[in-house]
């Protein structure tokens, strides 16, 4: 996809949706990244269900960091890998409390440094909690850069790349919520609904689905 149908791509999702956000429920920086933490390799319905809790008894990293992973479990067994989502989360608040005066970094290599912190949730604090011009690529990011031919890639940072580079600049903070809400309800992964695409014109997967019916 060219840089120019990959902006008009962009536009049509940003037309349907024009002020997207991250369905994460959080409200500080320091939630938003606990969210993301937890929500690796599960659903933000399923961390949704399980942060307003686990906030509500530890709502800054001193609080976190002194329930520690046993205190922290309770809270969120209901996701997948809980057990090692508990020892990030205590040992990333422990070391913002020691490190970084309690505030969560703003910084992508102090980010990355914290427990359970990767790129992709750095590039998501980032966005959202500073204000920067990231993209972070998750499955649905990475599925739907490859199918639209938006901007293909083996591995997620080749998508991030692509896309990025492909991204008109004052349409780049937005874009990884407009791809990730649209992967995620539109573009989906058994089946993407085409009939139902606002970006559908602008799209060169070869295949695309009609409406049912």
């Amino acid at each position: 996809m060219s840089a120019a149908q990959a902006g008009e791509f962009l536009r049509a999702l940003a037309m349907h949706n024009p002020t997207p956000e991250t369905e994460l429920l959080y409200g500080t920086p320091f939630t938003l990244l606990v969210a993301v933490v937890l929500s690796a390799q599960t659903t933000d319905a399923a961390v949704n269900k399980c942060t307003p809790a686990l906030f509500a008894a530890a709502p800054g990293p001193a609080e976190m960091a002194a329930l520690g992973p046993e205190g922290i479990a309770p809270y969120i067994r209901r996701i997948g890998l809980w057990q090692g989502k508990a020892k990030n989360v205590a040992a990333l608040s422990r070391i913002l409390v020691e490190q970084h005066g309690g505030v969560v970094p703003s910084d992508r290599a102090a980010l990355e440094a914290l427990p359970g912190v990767g790129r992709k949730t750095a590039n998501v604090v980032l966005n959202v909690a500073f204000g920067e011009n990231t993209m972070a690529v998750d499955t649905h990011i990475f599925r739907l850069g490859n199918r639209t031919g938006l901007a293909p890639g083996k591995t997620p940072r080749e998508v991030e790349d692509g896309l990025v580079k492909r991204c008109p600049p004052e349409l780049l903070r937005d874009a990884h919520h407009w791809l990730i809400l649209h992967g995620r309800y539109v573009c989906k992964a058994r089946q993407p609904e085409c009939w139902r695409c606002p970006a559908a014109s602008h799209c060169n997967y070869g295949d695309k689905v009609p409406a049912p019916g």
